[in-house]
């Protein structure tokens, strides 16, 4: 009976990091805010939609949004560099709390005016930039280095399970009450992550620090290109997303296999993520990884095979399962991408690290988009989808093992030789 306690302790979530009293009320804010994010990316598809009836307003929205994801993500990252990130933290929660009042104004006033729908998404893309790349910067001051990966999982589960219930509570509430009480919803559930931004401790930089701009970006990058693992930790999930994710072929799958049914294309929309929370709820022994580069290589390479098979399968519960459990993989990989650039990297560092961190994940994903769709036009759908994960699997174990230092990463044994001990000063 021991035994089988032990070894539901080591599967188990890890649970220790909700000790820290500021990162518990960080994730708990997260955490709601997210739901509320979830639900108004939801309802401003289906309102654009039905301003302008036309499916390319709707797609300008992923342009609209990423370009600035990736301006501010790496601005704001250098800036978390320099300034208190507390006070950082606040400043992009006001920009992406404004930008969802804008978007209830317009709902309420009737304005029905897709430029203004579309100016005030990019607002929003700017505070969540910010707040994203410095929240993420934020984590190993506020909580012990050994604790790091087991925050980062209880974040991306928290934001899986975001992902799941906002798009179901939108369709409750815009079904209900329509836009403008999705967006009023969004805007009162946004309070509990400026109340936890709030109660935060002073978090100044420490270390060198350096007036936030170009150069301070470009010495950001110039890091990087100079440290193996903390690049390698980008390549991987670069190979990953680029050649593997299926997303834009679910319609298709969809509509070939499955008679375009919706709820069949609502299973495959949410199998992912569904996958990535069942990893979390069993993730203890995630954050006791110690060869994270050799985990991440052989994680990434189980995604692209799990990928690929699901496009020979035939029934529904089948193709869910093999991409739950790509989700599950991803999740895993996500956890030890975030360790290594929050334990890796110098706190001076950390912020434009997660700046990157968040455009390669923001970016990443379109560009697996974009080469879906087009290699799916020219060779069919099967081809493009088991192709690509395919090719994932087998440019990401070359790739992981051909770099040394990546491959013989040891997290512990790391950390022990840097010794840094700015990973966790701040009081909680």
């Amino acid at each position: 009976m021991s035994g089988v306690q032990s070894v539901l302790r080591r599967v188990a979530l890890d649970t220790r990091p909700l000790a820290v009293p500021a990162y518990r009320r960080l994730l708990i804010g997260q955490g709601v805010s997210f739901v509320g994010f979830q639900l108004t990316a939801v309802a401003v598809n289906g309102q654009v939609f039905e301003i302008s009836g036309s499916s390319l307003w709707v797609g300008l929205l992923g342009p609209v949004s990423l370009v600035p994801l990736v301006v501010f993500g790496l601005w704001g990252g250098a800036i978390a560099d320099a300034v208190d990130r507390r006070r950082l933290l606040l400043i992009g929660s006001v920009i992406s709390w404004l930008a969802t009042a804008a978007l209830l104004l317009h709902a309420w006033s009737g304005l029905r005016n897709v430029s203004l729908v579309l100016g005030v998404i990019a607002l929003q893309s700017i505070g969540f930039a910010i707040t994203s790349a410095t929240r993420g910067a934020i984590i190993p001051r506020i909580v012990p280095v050994e604790r790091v990966a087991a925050a980062n999982t209880l974040n991306f589960l928290v934001s899986s399970i975001g992902t799941v219930i906002g798009p179901l509570l939108a369709g409750i509430v815009l079904a209900k009450g329509g836009y403008a009480l999705a967006y009023l919803i969004d805007a009162v559930l946004f309070g509990a992550g400026f109340y936890a931004a709030v109660r935060l401790p002073g978090l100044a930089p420490l270390g060198e620090t350096s007036r936030p701009g170009l150069r301070s970006v470009a010495d950001g990058l110039a890091y990087i290109a100079t440290q193996p693992i903390v690049m390698m930790s980008f390549v991987v999930d670069i190979i990953a997303m680029a050649f593997a994710m299926p997303r834009a072929l679910f319609p298709e799958l969809t509509a070939e296999r499955f008679g375009g049914s919706p709820v069949a294309f609502g299973w495959l929309s949410a199998s992912i993520a569904i996958g990535s929370v069942m990893a979390g709820l069993s993730s203890g022994w995630i954050g006791r990884v110690r060869r994270q580069g050799v985990a991440l290589t052989l994680v990434i390479a189980l995604w692209g095979l799990t990928v690929a098979a699901a496009a020979f399968a035939r029934p529904l519960w089948l193709v869910v399962v093999l991409l739950a459990v790509g989700g599950a993989t991803d999740l895993a990989s996500a956890v030890w991408r975030q360790t290594i650039l929050q334990t890796y990297a110098p706190d001076e560092m950390r912020g434009r690290m997660q700046g990157v961190f968040m455009v390669v994940v923001a970016g990443g994903p379109r560009l697996g988009d974009l080469r879906a769709g087009a290699t799916a036009t020219a060779f069919g759908l099967v081809p493009a989808w088991a192709g690509g994960g395919l090719a994932c699997a087998v440019l990401v174990l070359i790739t992981g093992f051909a770099i040394t230092s990546f491959r013989r990463y040891d997290a512990v044994a790391g950390r022990l030789r840097r010794s840094d001990p700015t990973l966790h000063d701040a009081p909680a």
